[in-house]
């Protein structure tokens, strides 16, 4: 697509976090970042901050545990997700020239987000990027693998940015909430959603449950955007290792529904055929 249908161009000097207690943006200041009132958030040593504040953390278990992030830093990390990245980055590009912003609400490890980075990059594209995750773990990891982008634990509910400052959020196997997203997107922004389709990893729980089940169907039409661009992703992974195997597994939410009985079915497995696919779907926020 041509320049018409561009991302709308925000300043970049206006793209950072802002305050989780009074909305003001939060600049840089020693080892932390500060607002204009006065409130101050500690700057950790892997270069990310906890912007997420009591009354917002509702459970005691916060997003992705270790566990999870390694698992799915050492499956992402060989490559295996490799045709959803580039179908992620086609996408973007075709839409993206000049300059974006980011927001990549519910970040995770951030493989996904450097990816696209780099795409961009070779593509003459200048992103500005932040990153949000409910999980300590999964951002202190994200902070390693994209020191490009900034990154703060935060909650998707209500995200540390100010109103219309961001061309796109992507919203990659995570929560979504529409009135934040909305609020956060400038008019004519864009957000990018990807969901697994029905029978993503089904060879996977063919190995582990008696009894395996499509994940149903996806239904998601937000009010206030339109359908810009869409794409369904399908692909086989010969895994042949029990390494891969076990991370794979142990990255999904699978993983902490299942018997140990149920997990251990997968101990002696060294070769498994995966078919991944998912539905990748951007939306416009109307104007």
């Amino acid at each position: 697509m041509g320049c018409g249908s561009c991302f709308p161009q925000e300043d970049p000097v206006m793209f950072t976090f802002t305050c989780p207690v009074c909305s003001l943006p939060l600049l840089p200041e020693g080892g932390s970042l500060r607002c204009s009132r006065g409130h101050c958030y500690d700057i950790a040593r892997g270069g990310w901050v906890n912007l997420l504040i009591s009354k917002q953390s509702g459970s005691k278990r916060h997003g992705d545990d270790a566990l999870m992030v390694r698992a799915r830093s050492e499956f992402l990390g060989r490559g295996w997700y490799s045709p959803l990245l580039e179908c992620i980055r086609e996408m973007v590009i075709r839409r993206a020239c000049g300059s974006v912003n980011i927001l990549d609400a519910g970040c995770g490890e951030g493989w996904y987000l450097a990816g696209l980075l780099q795409g961009l990059a070779d593509a003459g594209i200048d992103a500005h990027a932040l990153g949000i995750d409910i999980s300590r773990d999964a951002v202190r990891a994200a902070a390693r693998r994209c020191p490009e982008a900034a990154f703060a634990v935060a909650g998707v509910n209500a995200l540390p940015v100010a109103d219309s400052s961001c061309g796109l959020i992507l919203s990659l196997f995570a929560p979504v909430c529409l009135p934040e997203f909305s609020r956060a997107l400038c008019p004519g922004g864009l957000l990018l959603r990807v969901h697994p389709l029905e029978r993503h990893l089904y060879a996977l729980k063919e190995a582990v449950y008696d009894r395996p089940i499509e994940n149903p169907p996806e239904r998601f039409e937000p009010e206030g955007f339109r359908l810009a661009d869409s794409a369904e992703v399908r692909f086989d992974m010969p895994l042949d290792s029990n390494d891969d195997i076990r991370a794979l597994f142990a990255m999904t939410p699978y993983y902490y529904k299942t018997s140990a009985a149920d997990q251990a079915k997968l101990e002696d497995i060294e070769r498994l055929t995966v078919q991944a696919e998912f539905g990748v779907c951007l939306y416009e926020r109307k104007k």
